[in-house]
């Protein structure tokens, strides 16, 4: 026990780890060496950690786990909706980790309990809520999400489901393109297929809002009791913004909970540029927005704001008299009464200390070089004879794909598909893959700053040159 928690082995420990982290940093930004990604295949990865744990060297450990994973800080890494990390926040993740304060309530966690009230009701300003408005941070956009759910139901529906439970069919409206959580989230509450609405999108993977009015009348002439409507900005899958402007306006004429799914783009409200894609979304009743996507912030934290605070109080009732009894203290402060979390990190320790170290400028010039990166691989991919774009991104995620005349819609599908695991397995690049309308696209999220045209063109020349080295059909 001593040895576990002796304070020279940590501070040893500790400044080899930094040093360590420190030349990784160094190394992936540059990109001149290593890879994205060193790809291993799953039963030779678990065999390796299983081996490591019987015989591996101890001092090897965390060396090895930095080697034998994805590069998020790599210019050639563009896959998912990862941030790569300002650095400073493995600092805050520090602080957390080593504190270990879960927060549940005020004297669990009170420099974090108010740096969170701090760091959301910036967020409420900056979406363009009132005085009246609140929030708080939870383990990301999924449980927010629900969160959020959980209240539009708790708000809108006369009976309390949460201690009667559900006696009649209650649904929710949302894109077909909307991210796969929001189906998730209303399964776990009970609503079924049948409580699940889906908007057509139109032909720019966008909700069709001229379909709002036919889509709620069929499904309460089916007894569907609908009580919120999801707007996403923008779909994982494309990048789209959806209308949030209309949506708000059919929310408000049908007297429904207005949700926007903002955990990528929500962001962009920090952006001079782009925060019109925006339009509306302070007329939600709720936002979700992720600190680990567009604002530099190491997994997992996600801000759920609401345009009136009283509702964060809402949606969970219980009683758990060891914990969470009456206090003399205002609610925003106990943060288990609002939250699925009993415990939960010390999460808003990140984004104070990217604010106050950086100023708000920080998340604006990430948000908008990121976005413009998404329009120039856009337009190279555009004016290039070899590929095609889904659609004209609306931020920086970017959906294309190879193209050649003598293959048919299911070659090309395959086609796309061995190029993207051939550049899995190679590792010197890192995307990913989705399919829009059953066509199978390769998806390009710019996480990075500093992927620049260069690599761009890299990764298109890359690909190309395995198309026409090798012939399709090879790729296949």
């Amino acid at each position: 026990m001593e040895k576990a928690y002796d304070p020279e082995d940590f501070r040893e420990r500790g400044h080899r780890l930094v040093d360590e982290l420190a030349d990784h940093l160094a190394d992936k930004l540059s990109g001149e060496s290593g890879k994205a990604i060193h790809w291993n295949e799953p039963e030779e990865e678990l065999q390796f950690w299983q081996k490591f744990l019987a015989n591996g060297d101890k001092n090897a450990l965390f060396p090895e786990i930095t080697k034998r994973i994805t590069h998020i800080h790599h210019p050639h890494y563009i896959g998912h909706q990862v941030s790569p990390t300002a650095p400073i926040t493995s600092l805050t993740a520090m602080i957390s980790g080593l504190l270990n304060n879960g927060m549940a309530v005020y004297e669990m966690g009170m420099a974090p309990s108010a740096m969170e009230r701090v760091v959301t009701d910036l967020l409420c300003k900056k979406i363009g809520y009132g005085d009246l408005s609140g929030g708080f941070l939870t383990s990301g956009g999924t449980l927010a999400n629900l969160t959020a759910l959980l209240t539009a139901r708790r708000m809108n529906v006369d009976s309390d489901i949460w201690n009667g439970g559900m006696h009649h069919q209650l649904g929710i409206m949302v894109s077909e393109e909307a991210h796969y959580c929001i189906d998730r989230a209303a399964k776990i509450m009970g609503l079924g297929e049948d409580g699940i609405i889906k908007v057509p999108a139109t032909q720019d993977y966008r909700m069709d809002t001229g379909l709002l009015e036919k889509k709620y009348r069929e499904a309460t002439a089916k007894g569907v009791h609908i009580f919120a409507i999801v707007g996403s900005a923008p779909s994982t899958a494309t990048g789209m913004f959806d209308d949030l402007g209309a949506i708000s306006a059919f929310a408000e004429n049908k007297q429904l909970w207005f949700h926007v799914d903002g955990a990528h783009g929500g962001a962009a409200i920090f952006s001079d540029k782009y925060k019109g894609l925006l339009s509306g979304i302070e007329k939600a009743d709720s936002v979700a927005i992720d600190g680990h996507k567009m604002l530099m912030m190491p997994t997992i934290t996600t801000a759920l704001l609401y345009k009136k605070s009283s509702h964060t109080n809402a949606t969970f009732s219980q009683k758990a008299e060891y914990l969470l009894t009456e206090s003399e203290l205002e609610d925003w402060c106990n943060s288990g009464k609002k939250t699925f979390e009993c415990t939960k990190t010390m999460m808003s320790i990140h984004w104070y200390t990217l604010l106050k170290m950086y100023g708000e400028e920080v998340f604006n010039n990430f948000v908008t070089h990121l976005f413009d990166k998404g329009t120039e691989f856009a337009e190279i991919i555009s004016t290039h004879p070899n590929f095609e774009l889904a659609v004209n991104p609306m931020c920086n995620i970017v959906c294309f794909r190879y193209v050649d005349k003598d293959l048919n819609q299911e070659q090309l599908n395959q086609l796309n598909a061995g190029l993207r695991k051939q550049l899995l397995e190679e590792g010197e690049f890192y995307i990913v893959q989705t399919k829009l309308k059953s066509v199978h696209y390769l998806r390009v999220t710019v996480m990075n700053p500093f992927t620049t045209r260069t690599h761009f063109q890299r990764l298109l020349a890359k690909m190309l040159t395995w198309a026409e080295r090798t012939g399709p059909w090879a790729l296949l």
